[in-house]
Protein backbone atom coordinates (compact mmCIF):
# COMPACT_ATOMS: atom_id res chain seq x y z
CA UNK A 1 0.00 0.00 0.00
CA UNK A 2 1.11 3.56 -0.70
CA UNK A 3 0.63 6.10 2.11
CA UNK A 4 0.90 9.86 1.80
CA UNK A 5 1.78 11.25 5.22
CA UNK A 6 -0.01 14.59 5.56
CA UNK A 7 1.45 17.66 7.26
CA UNK A 8 -0.84 17.12 10.25
CA UNK A 9 0.64 13.65 10.80
CA UNK A 10 4.23 14.84 10.36
CA UNK A 11 3.73 17.59 12.93
CA UNK A 12 2.25 15.11 15.42
CA UNK A 13 5.20 12.81 14.74
CA UNK A 14 7.75 15.55 15.42
CA UNK A 15 5.89 16.65 18.58
CA UNK A 16 5.89 13.07 19.89
CA UNK A 17 2.16 12.99 20.63
CA UNK A 18 0.06 9.83 20.94
CA UNK A 19 -1.04 10.25 17.32
CA UNK A 20 2.60 10.91 16.43
CA UNK A 21 3.56 7.54 17.91
CA UNK A 22 1.20 5.86 15.44
CA UNK A 23 2.85 7.81 12.62
CA UNK A 24 6.27 6.78 13.93
CA UNK A 25 5.27 3.13 13.87
CA UNK A 26 4.20 3.43 10.23
CA UNK A 27 7.35 5.32 9.23
CA UNK A 28 9.77 2.99 10.98
CA UNK A 29 8.13 -0.42 10.67
CA UNK A 30 6.14 -0.39 7.48
CA UNK A 31 6.83 -1.94 4.13
CA UNK A 32 4.43 0.60 2.61
CA UNK A 33 5.71 3.20 0.18
CA UNK A 34 5.70 6.45 2.17
CA UNK A 35 5.01 9.56 0.11
CA UNK A 36 5.23 13.25 0.92
CA UNK A 37 4.29 16.20 -1.25
CA UNK A 38 6.51 19.23 -1.54
CA UNK A 39 3.50 21.09 -0.12
CA UNK A 40 3.76 18.98 3.04
CA UNK A 41 7.40 19.95 3.36
CA UNK A 42 6.50 23.65 3.03
CA UNK A 43 3.66 23.39 5.57
CA UNK A 44 5.74 21.55 8.18
CA UNK A 45 8.74 23.84 7.64
CA UNK A 46 6.48 26.87 8.13
CA UNK A 47 5.00 25.32 11.27
CA UNK A 48 8.47 25.10 12.84
CA UNK A 49 9.32 28.66 11.82
CA UNK A 50 6.02 29.93 13.27
CA UNK A 51 5.65 27.83 16.41
CA UNK A 52 9.26 27.68 17.58
CA UNK A 53 10.34 31.27 17.00
CA UNK A 54 11.54 31.46 20.61
CA UNK A 55 14.07 28.70 19.85
CA UNK A 56 16.45 28.12 16.98
CA UNK A 57 13.49 27.61 14.64
CA UNK A 58 15.58 27.57 11.45
CA UNK A 59 17.55 24.60 12.75
CA UNK A 60 14.38 22.71 13.76
CA UNK A 61 12.67 23.52 10.46
CA UNK A 62 15.67 22.29 8.50
CA UNK A 63 15.90 19.11 10.60
CA UNK A 64 12.23 18.37 9.94
CA UNK A 65 12.72 18.86 6.18
CA UNK A 66 15.67 16.48 6.13
CA UNK A 67 13.81 13.85 8.19
CA UNK A 68 10.81 13.99 5.86
CA UNK A 69 13.02 13.54 2.81
CA UNK A 70 14.92 10.63 4.40
CA UNK A 71 11.79 8.74 5.35
CA UNK A 72 9.70 9.18 2.22
CA UNK A 73 9.48 9.59 -1.52
CA UNK A 74 9.03 13.29 -2.35
CA UNK A 75 6.40 13.97 -4.99
CA UNK A 76 6.67 17.36 -6.69
CA UNK A 77 3.61 19.34 -7.67
CA UNK A 78 3.35 19.20 -11.45
CA UNK A 79 0.75 20.62 -13.82
CA UNK A 80 -1.52 17.54 -13.64
CA UNK A 81 -1.59 17.61 -9.84
CA UNK A 82 -2.20 21.38 -9.95
CA UNK A 83 -5.19 20.98 -12.27
CA UNK A 84 -6.60 18.00 -10.38
CA UNK A 85 -6.24 19.92 -7.12
CA UNK A 86 -8.14 22.88 -8.60
CA UNK A 87 -11.05 20.52 -9.35
CA UNK A 88 -10.91 19.07 -5.84
CA UNK A 89 -10.74 22.56 -4.32
CA UNK A 90 -13.80 23.60 -6.31
CA UNK A 91 -15.75 20.44 -5.50
CA UNK A 92 -14.93 20.14 -1.78
CA UNK A 93 -14.41 23.84 -0.98
CA UNK A 94 -11.04 23.04 0.61
CA UNK A 95 -7.93 25.16 0.76
CA UNK A 96 -5.22 24.84 -1.85
CA UNK A 97 -2.85 22.83 0.37
CA UNK A 98 -5.34 20.10 1.27
CA UNK A 99 -6.50 19.93 -2.35
CA UNK A 100 -2.95 19.43 -3.60
CA UNK A 101 -2.29 16.76 -0.98
CA UNK A 102 -5.43 14.85 -1.94
CA UNK A 103 -4.69 15.15 -5.68
CA UNK A 104 -1.14 13.89 -5.05
CA UNK A 105 -2.42 10.91 -3.08
CA UNK A 106 -4.92 10.04 -5.80
CA UNK A 107 -2.23 10.18 -8.47
CA UNK A 108 0.11 7.98 -6.43
CA UNK A 109 -2.75 5.57 -5.57
CA UNK A 110 -2.08 6.29 -1.90
CA UNK A 111 -4.10 6.55 1.26
CA UNK A 112 -3.72 9.83 3.17
CA UNK A 113 -2.54 9.46 6.77
CA UNK A 114 -3.91 12.44 8.68
CA UNK A 115 -6.04 13.76 11.49
CA UNK A 116 -7.06 16.86 9.57
CA UNK A 117 -10.86 17.14 9.91
CA UNK A 118 -11.26 17.93 6.19
CA UNK A 119 -10.32 14.33 5.41
CA UNK A 120 -12.55 12.64 8.00
CA UNK A 121 -14.87 10.01 6.53
CA UNK A 122 -13.16 9.64 3.17
CA UNK A 123 -12.55 6.05 2.05
CA UNK A 124 -8.96 6.58 0.98
CA UNK A 125 -7.86 8.11 4.30
CA UNK A 126 -6.29 6.60 7.40
CA UNK A 127 -7.69 8.97 10.01
CA UNK A 128 -5.89 9.47 13.32
CA UNK A 129 -7.61 11.00 16.31
CA UNK A 130 -5.72 13.50 18.41
CA UNK A 131 -5.81 12.51 22.05
CA UNK A 132 -7.01 15.19 24.45
CA UNK A 133 -4.24 14.12 26.80
CA UNK A 134 -1.44 14.05 24.24
CA UNK A 135 1.69 16.02 25.09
Amino acid sequence: MNVLVDSWAWIEYFKGTCAGEKVKELLENSEDKIIVSTINIAEVYNSFLRDYSHLDNDRYAEASRKAMKQRSYVCDVDEKIALDSAKIKHEKKWGTGDSIIYATAKREDAKVLTGDPHFRGLNDVIFLERSRYAP
